[in-house]
């Protein structure tokens, strides 16, 4: 399979942190459930996941949850740089490290910490998507910038309310 027909089966992530989200982390955790599932019917079996707390962690537990029921659906961990979560409280690093060790694939867009890293992940998982679920309440940051690109990119989007 070549890559543009991987794209066609691969859906990638983008959110807010928590503390940027209106919304109660129940009934986003429902909103994304019902996207994956919907994904899933469409023929996505890929979900990539930029893994920061929040969003992104909820989606990828999401993921490895419906695995247990579906072994035909992974996740790929999209890592900006490594170590990028030592600063994280030590339950959200829990849970990544978790996820890490259930992922079918990790990849580490830069080799350390720089000024573009976080862009440079979500450009990757952009162009490496055929779809992109985004759980966004117009703040500006990375959720913005991803579903900008994404926009130029011509990648669909599924938009749940933050």
């Amino acid at each position: 399979m070549n890559e543009d027909e991987k794209r066609k089966t691969r859906c990638c992530f983008t959110g807010h942190r928590p503390q940027l989200l209106r919304r109660p982390e129940e009934d986003i955790k429902v909103d994304l459930e019902n996207a994956i599932l919907k994904a899933i019917s469409e023929g996505f079996t890929a979900f990539i996941s930029g893994m920061c707390y929040g969003v992104d962690i909820w989606a990828a537990e999401i993921v490895i949850r419906l695995k247990k029921d579906n072994p035909n659906i992974h996740l790929i961990a999209a890592i900006p740089f490594p170590g990028f979560d030592e600063l994280w409280e030590d339950s959200w690093r829990e849970r990544y490290r978790y996820l890490l060790s259930q992922t079918a694939y990790v990849k580490v867009l830069e080799p350390a910490y720089s000024k573009n890293a976080y862009h440079t992940r979500n450009a990757w998982m952009v162009t490496h998507s055929g779809k992109v679920i985004a759980v966004y309440n117009r703040e500006p940051g990375g959720t913005r910038w991803t579903l900008g690109f994404a926009r130029r990119s011509r990648v669909p989007i599924d938009l749940i309310k933050g």
